[in-house]
């Protein structure tokens, strides 16, 4: 049995960790994941779970098809605070790769600190970059994405019967 929600990946961005995660609750929970980039990502081969979906390389593509095609019960990982934002206006559930929800009493917040650190660095400040990646940041996300992935699982099966 799979499921109506669907995991989409902002997949331009996503750590390596994340999508092997991702990946590995996909086939084990049996739910849909669909990566979108502007190239080609590396996924599973003929396995229906999995879809990779290449946009134009113009800015916001993949953003763009995600928007279109993400529904109220599905979930979306991205890195992208402004695309979030949108996400959010329509009431997707979204998280980033480190398990930061976005929701509508925090996103404003989110956006106003990318904001500043952006300026910061282009005053050659330097700003906030938070690149470092590791097993504390995965844990959180995985933490985060297994309990909104469960409740979905729990919702389906009991509004099927």
């Amino acid at each position: 049995m799979s499921y109506s929600f669907k995991i989409w990946i902002d997949a331009d961005s996503c750590p390596l960790p994340v999508k092997n995660y991702v990946i590995d609750m996909a086939k084990s929970k049996n739910f849909n994941t669909v990566f979108v980039a502007n190239h080609e990502v590396s996924i599973p081969k003929n396995n229906p779970l999995f879809t990779m979906i290449i946009c134009e390389k113009k800015f916001g593509a993949a953003d763009d098809y995600i928007f279109e095609n993400a529904s109220g019960q599905d979930i979306v990982i991205t890195r992208d605070i402004p695309f979030a934002a949108r996400l959010v206006e329509k009431n997707v559930f979204v998280t980033n790769d480190r398990g930061v929800v976005f929701t509508k009493d925090n996103i404003k917040e989110r956006l106003s600190e990318r904001n500043f650190n952006m300026n910061l660095a282009a005053i050659g400040l330097g700003g906030s970059t938070g690149s470092r990646y590791g097993t504390k940041e995965l844990k959180k996300f995985a933490d985060t994405f297994e309990r909104h992935t469960s409740q979905l699982i729990v919702n389906e099966i009991f509004s099927r019967k």
